[in-house]
């Protein structure tokens, strides 16, 4: 069967009962799907907007920092906070200035003590310049006998002998003594060894000894001069003995009762010449 047979002709559509829908234009339901679509994405624009209005007017906080993966939100995004509204600030402006240093030293107090300058240091030593000399040794003396002309007072094991001096430099240093006023009588004669200490009669023995700064000391190392024979030579009186004299007897100095006659006379005279250091 043709198509003709099951369609009427449009000519004549009485005839058979099929008559076509003329009340709505073809596509029409078409039209009415596209209008409402586009009826609501502009309805959903219109919202969205009102939305994003509303949120921007409201206030935001000025000292938002951006949070980092350690206190984010859920699920490792990096959440930022909505940006300072000071749109003059230029981003990263001060991010190129360096921090301050800070000071060690506290702030001054009216009761802080300061801290004690240091010495200023010393100038350099000049090294073409030679070391000062040193000043000459003073002279002290030498008490030579008068009988035994070759031999001169001398210290030895703290007593005080007539010895022979060699050429040693100790023996000469032993047999030298520095004559100073006496320390009992300013016009008598006291005689000090070179490690400082003098010569005094202990139990009437001349020995040297440490002067402790007593009388009885300053009397015992006290002596005057007296004349002798020969001219020139000495006899030397003790102060707090008075009548007693140092000689020598088997050549040890001893501090002797006077006798009148020539031997103790001549054990008794010294000559007092230059030291022999």
């Amino acid at each position: 069967m043709t198509e003709d047979k099951s369609r009427p002709p449009q000519d004549r559509p009485w005839e058979s009962g099929w008559a076509p829908d003329t009340t709505r234009a073809p596509g029409t339901r078409r039209l009415w799907l596209a209008g409402v679509l586009a009826l609501a994405t502009v309805t959903a624009c219109v919202t969205a907007i009102a939305v994003m209005d509303s949120q921007s007017g409201e206030p935001t906080p000025e000292s938002a920092e951006p949070t980092t993966l350690s206190n984010s939100a859920p699920g490792g995004l990096i959440s930022f906070a909505t940006p300072s509204g000071n749109a003059t600030q230029t981003p990263g402006k001060d991010r190129g200035r360096p921090s301050p240093t800070p000071t060690t030293s506290a702030p001054s107090s009216p009761g802080a003590s300061e801290k004690p300058h240091s010495k200023a240091p010393k100038p350099p030593a000049s090294h073409g310049t030679s070391p000062a000399p040193k000043p000459p040794k003073s002279s002290g003396i030498s008490i030579r006998s008068v009988n035994y002309p070759d031999r001169y007072w001398r210290v030895r094991d703290g007593y005080v002998r007539l010895d022979s001096i060699g050429s040693g430099p100790e023996q000469r240093e032993d047999a030298t003594f520095r004559r100073v006023a006496g320390l009992d009588d300013s016009s008598c004669y006291s005689f000090a060894t070179a490690d400082g200490r003098y010569l005094r009669h202990r139990s009437f023995v001349l020995v040297k000894d440490t002067d402790d700064g007593s009388s009885l000391f300053r009397k015992d190392a006290t002596f005057c001069p007296r004349p002798a024979s020969p001219s020139g030579a000495v006899m030397l009186e003790s102060v707090n003995y008075p009548g007693r004299f140092l000689r020598h007897r088997n050549f040890q100095l001893r501090l002797d009762p006077y006798q009148h006659h020539g031997q103790y006379r001549a054990d008794a005279s010294f000559r007092l010449v230059g030291g022999l250091d």
